[in-house]
């Protein structure tokens, strides 16, 4: 399809009572176009929404509206590690990602040219390592609360489609004594994670165990694709690690292991992806699969 300029405004402030302060979000769209479907991407640990360039220029400069908060483990938010709201950052993560789709008007009145151009009947969720964690929420992964014990449903129906970007898979005896103490809310289940997804994972991503997150391997993060019901496709990309060739930014610095090969093949096939999944183009993705011939990646679908 033909690519478009991008108009990009950000920070729009969004009120939110109960969280400290307010959610600063960056909204990407095609400068031209209607009916444009929206994807919310979340970002990793420590990140904003100044990051994933490389995602986010290429989803709106090929007709999608790209919304990104800044989560509060954001190190331009500088929370103090004994904040009080640090144990629910990863529940504050899930409610921020709704609060941008509740307040879609906002957003959209604060980017000159795109008002009434919306299709809210189309969106995705997308978010790469913690925000991966976000992202399943969304779509029905469940997290037992460490405070509370309890196992809620945090899913949104809005929300008809995932990619889920070197995601980790479930906790218990998974993770290091280290996790396990310090970030407890790693102990997700995908058993009710049925809305469509896109899982893309690299087959040498060995970070998670190198930072003592868990005592497994790369195959780990294949879980989201393994233990979910409903319609998923796996994209194991050959050689990737973490950064998955280098979607975090643009700069080989923001990335463990820099490859634009990687990074076109996730931007072309996720992209593939969400038009076919979303109703856009039923021929989308039938025709993107097939340039994976198993030189840079390999492709499951189930």
């Amino acid at each position: 399809m033909a690519t478009s300029a991008i108009v990009s405004v950000k920070p729009v402030v969004l009120p939110a009572p109960g969280r400290g302060e307010d959610l600063r979000v960056k909204v990407s769209a095609p400068a031209i176009g209607q009916d444009l479907p929206i994807i919310v991407l979340s970002h990793g640990f420590g990140s904003s929404m100044d990051g994933y360039g490389p995602l986010a220029d290429y989803w709106a400069a090929h007709g999608f509206v790209v919304l990104q908060p800044t989560y509060l483990d954001s190190r331009t938010v500088r929370l103090p590690a004994d904040d009080p709201r640090t144990p629910r950052i990863w529940r504050f993560r899930i409610e921020d990602a709704k609060r941008t789709l509740d307040q879609l008007d906002l957003l959209e009145a604060a980017v000159p040219g795109l008002g009434g151009r919306l299709d809210r009947s189309r969106i995705a969720a997308a978010g790469h390592s913690f925000g991966g964690q976000t992202t399943g929420a969304l779509l029905g992964l469940r997290v037992r609360d460490p405070q509370t014990g309890e196992e809620a449903d945090l899913s949104d129906p809005r929300v008809r489609a995932g990619i889920l970007l070197a995601t980790a898979g479930e906790g218990g005896a998974n993770l290091t004594p280290f996790a396990a103490e310090h970030f407890p809310f790693m102990n997700p289940t995908f058993a009710h994670m049925s809305t469509p997804a896109l899982v893309v994972v690299g087959d040498q991503d060995d970070t998670p165990r190198k930072h003592q997150l868990t005592v497994r391997g790369p195959d780990w993060m294949t879980e989201p694709y393994h233990l979910s019901p409903g319609a998923k496709s796996l994209l194991t990309l050959i050689g990737a690690e973490h950064s998955l060739g280098g979607i975090p930014g643009y700069e080989a610095a923001e990335t463990t292991d820099e490859n634009p090969a990687h990074v076109a093949l996730i931007q072309r096939l996720t992209t593939a992806y969400l038009r076919t999944t979303l109703g856009i183009d039923e021929e989308s993705w039938p025709a993107a699969r097939e340039i994976v011939d198993g030189s840079l990646a390999r492709l499951e679908s189930r």
